[in-house]
């Protein structure tokens, strides 16, 4: 049962699909602002997910108008544009909560974040992210990820190579860890997945909905991004059962130990050798997995994860 007296009405917008799809799992009503053509940033319910009864769409040019209980900014342009263009006054008035995704871009360190002192809750994804990001004055809050998975995947690990999933891995580059990537492949067979993976000899990008089946099959996880937030996939695959190989950077350090789920390291050269030994030896592999599943279930769990997201709503929205 929700907080609030009755559901919320959050307008919103589509920035992460898979995000948005566990954060529709909330007790309340999402709108989402749209554009003519669904571009990034201004979808609706689009994609392959299965969107519930309570996410909705509405045009930007009809936001005029309608009510809502709170705002709920995702993106730099959703804040530094949009609530300008086409929120009424009344509508920036409303409590505004901005969802951070990622740790600062400009510098690990100084950046001030752009809704500092203009929002009533910055809330950040991981605890990394919230010490990198300077936010003055600002209310902060960290709610980690809650994933579901499709019933019935587990993990098998029955191919004898490791799975990586990153979009536009050639376009992002070092910051991605494209040469971390093209280092380890030189050493461990690993298959690369997510758009335009094709451009690196990748096999594509995977609808949201096969994605875990499509992981399942491969003998580990590696994640070769150097600088980023946690990704979905990492906690997605370990949800099925799946042992994580990475680098020992942001928050992954904290949620993998070493040779219990998993194999962290700032050596590329060490990852290549415990990835390696996965190859070798899937009896480990899969007791790792075993434990990356144990520690998804308390760490990253849908009930916490919405519970906390409807005592945020409704504290904001309280106010």
């Amino acid at each position: 049962m929700s907080l609030a007296p009755r559901p919320l009405r959050v307008l919103t917008w589509h920035v992460h699909g898979n995000y948005l799809y566990y954060l529709s799992q909330i007790p309340h009503e999402l709108h989402l602002v749209t554009l003519p053509g669904d571009p990034p940033g201004h979808a609706g319910r689009v994609g392959s997910l299965p969107w519930g009864a309570n996410v909705h769409e509405v045009r930007a040019d009809e936001l005029n108008g309608r009510e809502f209980d709170c705002v709920l900014y995702q993106s730099k342009r959703d804040f530094d544009e949009d609530r300008l263009r086409y929120l009424s006054p009344a509508q920036r008035s409303l409590p505004a909560i901005y969802l951070e995704h990622d740790p600062p871009q400009q510098h690990p360190t100084e950046t001030r974040h752009w809704a500092a002192g203009l929002v009533d809750m910055l809330v950040h994804v991981t605890p990394f992210n919230a010490l990198m990001w300077e936010s003055g004055q600002t209310p902060v809050r960290v709610i980690e990820h809650g994933v579901l998975v499709p019933d019935g995947i587990r993990y098998s690990g029955r191919l004898a190579r490791g799975i990586v999933v990153v979009n536009h891995l050639r376009r992002r580059g070092r910051r991605l860890g494209l040469d971390v990537f093209e280092f380890a492949r030189e050493r461990v067979p690993l298959t690369l997945v997510g758009m335009d993976s094709e451009s690196l000899g990748g096999d594509g990008e995977i609808p949201n909905l096969e994605l875990p089946a499509t992981m399942a099959a491969y003998r580990f996880f590696f994640n070769p991004i150097r600088y980023t937030s946690l990704g979905l996939a990492v906690v997605e695959a370990m949800a099925i059962g799946m042992p994580i190989v990475g680098l020992a950077t942001t928050e992954l350090p904290t949620v993998i130990r070493n040779e219990v789920n998993g194999y962290v390291d700032t050596r590329p050269q060490r990852l290549v050798e415990a990835m390696n030994a996965l190859i070798h030896d899937p009896d480990t592999a899969r007791r790792w997995g075993e434990a990356a599943r144990a520690t998804a279930r308390s760490r990253f769990s849908i009930t916490r994860f919405v519970a906390e997201w409807d005592a945020l709503l409704s504290e904001v929205c309280a106010r």
